[in-house]
């Protein structure tokens, strides 16, 4: 596909695209994907992105073409990037399409391919348009979705997507015309906790008690290792691998990554990552996986080779309160769905997505249809918040 910036935008940018991180310097990635004005994103980064096309995991062959865009200055020099995938099909997006598709066909349209921003197999939140600081970021940011809407409609593409873009960039993308979704995770939130025994402190006298149970019950006859950097070993990675592709198969029929994506991650993101393993007699059991970033821990992945009750809870969301508490992280985003979060302190919170379709009449119905489910998920995350396990009123109702 070919890709030029509008008329409007040339004097200050000139956008062309990539098709792989490869080609593109790793410096000046990360200075527009993570610059120093704002927190830092394991996701956004170089050695993230690189890593799943580096391994295969993220390619063509997979449904997963990258045709990222890049926007240069009159120097040359990278004024700001927008991860762009070319896509066959809507797996491993956590925003679901496939109805969208489906009805679509059914009145004689081609969905697929499309093109998605996004991180892929990934659903957290965060920049989708990376701009280096500077008064020229408005307008970067407006070259690189004219540019990405117009990639579509020149190659007669179905639409662009958007996925998981933080609230003030959803915001912008609906006054610039695109069509807007949400729905909700549950996000754990720091409130100057000084430890797990302080965070308890606020729930509910029969949540407290059930938490604690829960965590002896789980952790009973096992040791629990909480790693990051050098601490993790190969052998380590081979377990929770061997784990993760369990997972996978189990839930939806084929993992995404492959030995090689985690092999990058150590030898490049190893001080991003915690990785806690539950062993039994000096052998691992279970694990999770774990990416860090400057103000939040970021659950991702989790798998086990037998079944302990309570297990799940304490690697992938009690071991990662623990952690962020101690780190003095802000959050905890365990992932998508999950109403199992919600005892655990974990809270709804809205996440965005935003749709540009090229069709007007199928436009016109997903509009529609997006109108009425913002409603009813904005009352889902009121009703939601009514069952988190914090103690109600200002007394609380003690032991």
């Amino acid at each position: 596909m070919a890709s030029d910036s509008t008329p409007a935008d040339r004097a200050t940018v000139k956008i062309t695209l990539a098709e792989g991180l490869k080609s593109v310097g790793r410096d000046e990635w990360d200075a527009v994907a993570n610059p120093a004005d704002r927190p830092f994103d394991p996701f956004l980064g170089w050695d993230y992105l690189e890593a799943l096309e580096n391994s295969g995991a993220v390619s063509a062959r997979e449904g997963w073409a990258p045709h990222h865009l890049l926007a240069r200055d009159g120097t040359g020099a990278l004024a700001g990037a927008m991860p762009l995938y070319l896509k066959g099909h809507s797996y491993g997006e956590y925003v679901f399409d496939h109805a969208w598709a489906e009805a679509f066909g059914r009145a004689g349209g081609r969905y697929y391919p499309k093109l998605l921003s996004a991180v892929p197999f990934t659903p957290v939140t965060g920049r989708r348009r990376l701009t280096r600081p500077g008064p020229d970021r408005a307008g970067t940011e407006r070259a690189l979705l004219n540019s990405a809407i117009s990639l579509a409609a020149d190659n007669r593409i179905s639409g662009l997507h958007i996925n998981f873009p933080e609230a003030t960039e959803w915001q912008a993308l609906g006054e610039a015309g695109m069509l807007l979704r949400q729905d909700n995770q549950y996000i754990f939130e720091n409130r100057n906790y000084r430890d797990f025994d302080d965070f308890l402190s606020v729930l509910s006298s029969e949540k407290r008690k059930n938490l604690r149970k829960e965590r002896l019950r789980a952790r009973e006859g096992l040791n629990i290792r909480a790693l990051t950097g050098s601490a993790i070993s190969e052998q380590d990675w081979d377990h929770f691998f061997a784990f993760y592709m369990d997972t996978g198969a189990r839930k939806w029929g084929q993992p995404y990554l492959n030995r090689l994506t985690f092999a990058l991650f150590h030898e490049r993101l190893r001080d991003h990552i915690l990785l806690v393993l539950a062993d039994r007699g000096g052998k691992p059991i279970a694990g999770a996986l774990n990416f860090i970033g400057s103000d939040a821990l970021f659950g991702r992945y989790w798998g086990a080779s037998e079944f302990v009750s309570g297990l799940h809870f304490e690697l992938c969301y009690y071991q990662a309160i623990d952690f962020a508490l101690a780190r003095g992280l802000s959050r905890v985003e365990a992932g998508a769905q999950g109403d199992h979060k919600l005892a655990r302190g974990y809270a709804p919170k809205a996440v965005y997505s935003a749709h540009w379709i090229a069709d007007p009449g199928f436009r016109a119905a997903i509009a529609g249809f997006l109108d009425k489910e913002r409603r009813a998920v904005e009352a889902q995350i009121a009703a939601l918040g009514e069952y988190t396990p914090f103690r109600k009123g200002p007394a609380g109702d003690g032991d």
